[in-house]
């Protein structure tokens, strides 16, 4: 492998199955590497991956970080606390009425028929959430003073107790602050604890539920998603990395360690989230604006939408059932991965997902002790993947006990034969991954024609063409580094700061000066963040975000606004709203209910190189194996082009195989199969409209 160009820059994203490097280097070089994921201690698989990193290009690990002048990682160490329980004994500060609310919740089911289902289990048990006397209006005045004695008498439960993280939600704190910082004050004081999120601080928005819920489940994580990085920064830095790293946040945007650690909830989403800066990226390169990604994953596939070059960011994230009103990139995840695993159930119909293999011990192929078949066991019965040394020699895929799994558990029990039975899987798995695209742009009031799919992830592009299809979209992009797409996104993404301040007025009788007074606390503070974080101001974005309903509507709409022209920002709303909803409301009454501003912290970075034009030759294919295509063609003879041996500027007719280091790439019958300028994949899809 050829020597990079100095500097570069290094993105690290641990998924579920694998952990995944991008570097790109100061000649616009980029190259990808990928090893197992390590479960039990996601920094030891961060540096495997370095260590292989380094000695694929001869040189040692302290050479390859001293060099690296930005590393951005993302991780799924916040949500793994969150989905195995393992995060801190939780107490909660409350004001006094409010110890319940917490457990109420909503007050309405998600699913209203189900009156059986259980809400998982609450953070903060009762005996540990403690109500305190004192009561701030809905302006933040203060019409009670706070009683301190209860909050001594609250330490000393939480020391007698063990607590190790706690989270202050106290009424009205959007409004202002002085009583909760006053709580954490004399908890620092009489419990002697180092965790202690405050409501004030980790989500100023109104609803005592979501604000609390997502102050206590900062306190939950914090302790051990906090520890891990300041372990692996101090790691890194003693490896030779000049600078601190980057976190990815569940909004797409970047922080460093000592902000993510004031707020470490908002990593909730930190590796999918990165799907957008390779978003921005593929924007770049193809000129579409309107982009919608399936990354596929080990263990599971996370859909990201863009419409129109931007990607939208709620409030309202739920993991595992419990509701953060947290900034977060819209990503729908399902259980539908090259891992999935599938099964008879006991009313014998065929079921796949959502439970998986992971990365240890994988799918029956790897030959690492499950005998259950998986996606990937199914791909290769079929002839779609070949047997051997897959990802670098990172596994070896074994056709035999993927028969044997197929057969022992699907199969055998259904009375088909073997390759019946993994089309069945495999078809079952395609109907699950259409219905999360759906999810986020049918449902969202966007047509899925006027998209361009992205199939990305190390099984995103085996059904790109399949799931295109049956959506009716035109195209499917398939990045020859596909199975390092949030790893790569990494690299796309800049420092990004939301904040909000909780505002209450009418879109047409707010003043000019009133919206202003508003937005100018949050454009400093955002400023002075940026500045802290090495920006100049000519590398600061600021921009203006309203929260915007219809007068007796419950929730509102971002709305962003270059300027306070009241039809600019009402028209705004309403294409939203019609889009959302269907409908909207001619001259009705918009109240505004929040504003804020998105401090974007622009990181310099050198565009892909795209390698020399040179002559175009027909490719030629390196080999030709018996796969099964689709339903209405059947097995046949299919042509496998290794992703070296097609040059930019090659046409090619489906069906076909291109196979790639993170990647394999399936064109149906009809498809048409061509090679950008940087070496990526188009796939025009036969008979789409």
């Amino acid at each position: 492998m050829s020597k990079p160009a100095a500097p570069w820059r290094i993105g690290v994203d641990v998924g579920g199955t694998f952990t995944d490097m991008a570097m790109a280097d100061a000649a616009g070089g980029l190259r990808v590497f990928k090893t197992p994921s390590v479960p039990s201690d996601p920094s030891e698989g961060v540096l495997n991956v370095l260590r292989l990193a380094a000695g694929e290009l001869g040189m040692t690990l302290g050479d390859l970080l001293r060099q690296c002048r930005l590393f951005v990682h993302g991780s799924t160490i916040a949500t793994n606390t969150i989905l195995e329980r393992k995060g801190a004994k939780v107490g909660m500060i409350v004001t006094d009425g409010f110890r319940d609310a917490l457990e109420i919740r909503r007050g309405f089911r998600a699913d209203q028929w189900d009156h059986r289902a259980a809400n998982p289990p609450v953070l903060a048990p009762r005996y540990l959430r403690l109500p305190v006397k004192g009561r701030l209006d809905k302006d933040g005045r203060e019409i009670a003073a706070l009683a301190e004695d209860d909050l001594r008498r609250a330490a000393g439960i939480f020391a007698a107790e063990d607590v190790e993280s706690v989270a202050i939600c106290l009424h009205n704190a959007y409004a202002g602050g002085a009583h909760e910082d006053r709580a954490a004050e004399i908890l620092r004081a009489e419990w002697g604890g180092e965790w202690i999120s405050l409501s004030s601080q980790v989500n100023p928005v109104i609803g005592e539920y979501e604000r609390g819920s997502t102050t206590v489940m900062n306190a939950y994580v914090a302790p051990k998603v906090v520890g891990y990085l300041r372990r692996l920064d101090a790691t890194l830095r003693d490896e030779g990395l000049p600078g601190s790293i980057l976190l990815v946040q569940s909004n797409g945007g970047a922080v460093s360690v000592a902000e993510a650690a004031q707020r470490p909830v908002n990593l909730t989403l930190s590796g999918p989230a990165a799907g957008v800066g390779a978003l921005k990226l593929y924007r770049e390169l193809t000129g579409l604006d309107d982009l919608v990604a399936m990354e596929i994953g080990g263990t599971s596939c996370d859909v990201t939408l863009m419409a129109g070059g931007e990607t939208p960011v709620s409030d309202a994230l739920e993991i595992d059932g419990y509701h953060l009103a947290t900034p977060a990139i819209d990503i729908h995840t399902v259980g539908a991965g090259g891992g999935t695993l599938a099964g008879v159930d006991s009313g014998g119909m065929l079921k796949v997902g959502p439970e998986g293999a992971g990365a240890d011990p994988g799918p029956a192929a790897y030959g690492r002790g499950n005998d259950r078949p998986t996606a990937t066991d199914a791909h290769l019965v079929l002839g779609r993947l070949r047997p051997g040394p897959m990802a670098g020699g990172a596994v070896t895929l074994d056709l035999d006990r993927a028969r044997a799994a197929v057969e022992t558990h699907v199969a055998g029990p259904l009375g088909i034969s073997v390759e019946d039975a993994a089309v069945g899987i495999l078809r079952l798995l395609e109907q699950n991954l259409l219905h999360a695209v759906e999810r986020l742009s049918v449902e969202r009031g966007y047509d899925p024609k006027r998209f361009t799919l992205v199939a990305a992830g190390g099984a995103g592009p085996m059904h790109g063409a399949a799931v295109a299809r049956a959506l009716g979209c035109a195209r499917v992009f398939a990045p020859v580094e596909a199975g390092a797409f949030c790893a790569l996104g990494m690299l796309w993404s800049d420092v990004r700061l939301d904040l909000l301040k909780v505002l209450d007025g009418d879109l047409d009788g707010i003043t000019d000066t009133e919206l202003e007074t508003g937005f100018a606390p949050l454009l400093e503070e955002g400023r002075r963040a940026l500045e802290a974080e090495g920006f100049a101001p000519e590398k600061q974005h600021l921009q203006r975000v309203l929260d915007l309903r219809y007068k007796g509507q419950q929730w509102s709409l971002r709305t962003a606004v270059e300027n306070l022209d009241r039809a600019t920002v009402r028209k705004a709303f309403e294409a939203d709203h019609q889009r959302r909803f269907g409908h909207i409301q001619p001259g009705g009454a918009i109240l505004i209910t929040a504003v804020r501003v998105v401090a974007t912290g622009l990181i310099e970075r050198d565009a892909p190189a795209a390698p020399a034009a040179g002559k175009t030759r027909t490719p030629v294919p390196m080999d030709s194996r018996r796969c099964f295509i689709d339903a209405a063609t059947g097995w046949a003879d299919t042509p496998v082009y290794r992703s070296c041996d097609l040059k930019p500027g090659a046409v090619l007719d489906g069906p076909l195989i291109v196979e790639a280091p993170t990647t394999t790439v399936l064109a149906g019958a009809g498809d048409r199969l061509s090679v950008d300028r940087h070496g990526h994949y188009m796939i025009e899809i036969g008979g789409a409209a």
